[in-house]
């Protein structure tokens, strides 16, 4: 990319942006970090070479793309502090934080800035995530593109219809990670105490939610028909999948997933209304 990029705040998204973009060949000199913490801002120019600074203006004075890389609770504070810069040149906008809402952006912001809000998970750090974008109308087609470039940089984007749906897009592959951790975890302590070795466990584990996922994404079969393709009738998968719904997993995933999506609802109406 060969667009002038501001990150306001430099933490592991932003980093692991910065450093996905820089591996595809966008030039370091066109990348500001504007990060307060003096350790992380020394960090990220040493690794990366590019250009770090604490104050959020002085970050976006030249920016083509501005990335909103701080959390929820801080972005009302992240936006106001470049807005006066930012409505001079009007970049492409692109927010990375849960719950918050384009509308309350564009109130922060000014009137007239193209926005895109955006929702990566937790592996894109290894460059292996996935996000779901949401731009209005009014956004164009190159912004667009601009947008995907940036968070296709560690892993596949996905674009979405609907702003509501980004509260959904949270719940299932923002904080679906740590749904397949927690299996790995009890998995794991299962084997432990059917008397394997925690080295050997952790292998079992790790390697078997690795080659599922790969399978799943791979085969272009749907995930019950890969279910049902392992499991033999009296078998020891139907037996263990009889406990797992005889215990309402399908119910326990479901309204885990709902309360994560009105949690980002809720975000939304914590953080957006300052």
């Amino acid at each position: 990319m060969k667009k002038r990029i501001a990150f306001i705040g430099g933490g592991n998204m932003a980093t692991c942006l910065i450093g996905g973009l820089i591996a595809r060949g966008t030039l370091a000199a066109s990348i500001a970090v504007a990060e307060p913490v003096a350790t992380q801002r020394e960090a990220l120019q040493r690794r990366f070479g590019i250009q770090a600074m604490a104050a959020g203006a002085d970050a976006v004075g030249e920016a083509d793309l501005v990335v909103l890389a701080v959390k929820p609770q801080q972005m009302a504070e992240a936006a106001r502090s470049i807005a006066s810069v930012v409505a001079q040149r009007k970049p492409l906008v692109i927010s990375i934080a849960a719950g918050i809402r384009l509308a309350d952006l564009a109130r922060w912001l000014g009137p007239g800035v193209p926005l895109v809000r955006t929702m990566p998970n937790l592996p894109a750090l290894i460059d292996a995530g996935v996000s779901a974008l949401y731009a209005g109308d009014e956004v164009g087609a190159e912004a667009r593109a601009d947008a995907e470039a940036i968070l296709s940089a560690c892993g596949r984007t996905v674009w979405v219809p609907a702003e509501e749906q980004m509260d959904a897009v949270t719940a299932v592959s923002g904080t679906g990670p740590a749904y397949f951790f927690l299996l790995i975890e009890v998995l794991q302590a299962a084997a432990v105490e059917l008397g394997l070795d925690p080295v050997t466990a952790r292998t079992l584990c790790l390697e078997t939610a690795q080659g599922a996922g790969r399978m799943a994404a791979a085969s272009g079969i749907e995930p019950a028909q890969l279910r049902a393709q392992v499991t033999s009738k009296g078998g020891t998968t139907a037996a263990a999948l009889e406990v797992l719904e005889d215990a309402g997993l399908r119910a326990i995933l479901t309204r885990a997933v709902a309360a994560a999506a009105r949690r980002s609802n809720e975000l939304a109406r914590e953080y957006g209304a300052t």
